[in-house]
């Protein structure tokens, strides 16, 4: 199979699988994604998603947010991790939005890399899910999945982003970033993987991998 019609089987088998793609963290408008976002760097979307009513409850635009204390943030914000960081960057961002955007979120890369706490991944995640502006947000669901499947060497997520990029049809980043991140953790997990349930690694992935995977 060409790497072309590895790509062109990839979108059917996520389509087929995901016609409906739901937004993992829970959120309202372009301000509680980014928060939601940020609060995700090394957490989980379901801890996240347990903090943040208690967090919107209190603060959920920018002028309500700088009205709470850092540390107010911050013991709100403790089970999700990092909190130290994540609170000055939630409370220092929401500053800047204030001072120079209206109190809105800017629809461009550019503006959003330059908040506090702000990295490429989570700019990507906003632009894409709040906007709606291709992108290619890449997690560790992605950049496991396509080095498994052969579509990127694994060197780094950056590398992994400029290929999906590459292989995969502008139009479709929105989804396909989605839907790969669900696949997998239903299909293709870091850990308890189980090849015989997973259709798109064994039809394309690496043969090294999938042989080893296979005797165990």
């Amino acid at each position: 199979m060409t790497k072309k019609e590895k790509v062109s089987f990839v979108i059917e088998k996520l389509d087929e699988l995901y016609p409906e793609i739901p937004i993992p963290l829970d959120h309202k408008d372009p301000y509680t994604l980014l928060i939601a976002v940020l609060l995700s760097a090394q957490s989980t979307d379901v801890r996240v998603n347990q903090i943040t009513p208690k967090l919107f409850k209190k603060a959920d635009t920018p002028k309500q947010m700088v009205k709470l204390s850092v540390r107010e943030i911050r013991d709100i914000i403790k089970p999700v991790g990092l909190s130290p960081m994540k609170s000055k960057g939630i409370h220092g961002l929401s500053q800047i939005l204030i001072n120079d955007y209206g109190g809105e979120v800017p629809k461009s890369f550019e503006a959003l890399e330059a908040l506090p706490s702000v990295g490429h991944k989570t700019a990507s995640v906003v632009m894409s899910q709040a906007f709606g502006i291709p992108a290619f947000p890449v997690d560790t669901h992605i950049h496991r999945l396509m080095y498994r499947w052969g579509l990127s060497r694994g060197k780094n997520v950056n590398q992994t982003e400029r290929d999906a990029k590459r292989l995969f049809p502008k139009n479709k980043w929105n989804d396909l970033h989605l839907q790969i991140i669900w696949y997998g953790r239903e299909y293709c997990p870091a850990r308890g993987w189980k090849i015989e349930n997973d259709i798109i690694s064994r039809t394309i992935g690496r043969k090294a991998i999938i042989k080893k995977q296979t005797k165990t």
